[in-house]
């Protein structure tokens, strides 16, 4: 069963200069899954995904994962959504969740990996 949990927008293009399709974000049954096995101790950031793609505070791109996008916000943790174009169905989702360190989050932005995003 897919879920929508978002919308990606033109501005997400504009700052990792991509061009995925804009519209629906889905997120499947399988996204606890992979948590549960890959980031058991961040299962409770499952909650937080729709509110972070509506509001994200950093954006950017893995370097090694093209038609993919990272979209972070600060709350509790450095939480990061990780949204991810399913080439053969023309669709995005979400591929991961989880909390990034703060010296990865620094790093990161120092890099120019996340950028500053304002609505």
């Amino acid at each position: 069963m897919m879920e929508i949990v978002g919308k990606y927008i033109e501005l997400f293009n504009l700052m990792t200069g991509q061009s995925l399709p804009c519209g629906n974000i889905y997120q499947s049954a399988g996204l606890r899954v992979h948590v549960e096995k890959h980031h058991p101790t961040e299962i409770d950031l499952l909650e937080d995904v729709a509110l972070i793609i509506a509001e994200p505070e950093y954006i950017g791109r893995h370097p090694k994962k093209p038609d993919s996008v990272e979209l972070v916000k600060c709350l509790a943790k450095n939480e990061m959504v990780c949204v991810k174009l399913d080439k053969k169905k023309g669709y995005l989702y979400v591929a991961s969740v989880y909390a990034i360190s703060n010296a990865k989050f620094e790093n990161r932005i120092k890099s120019g990996r996340l950028k500053p995003l304002d609505f």
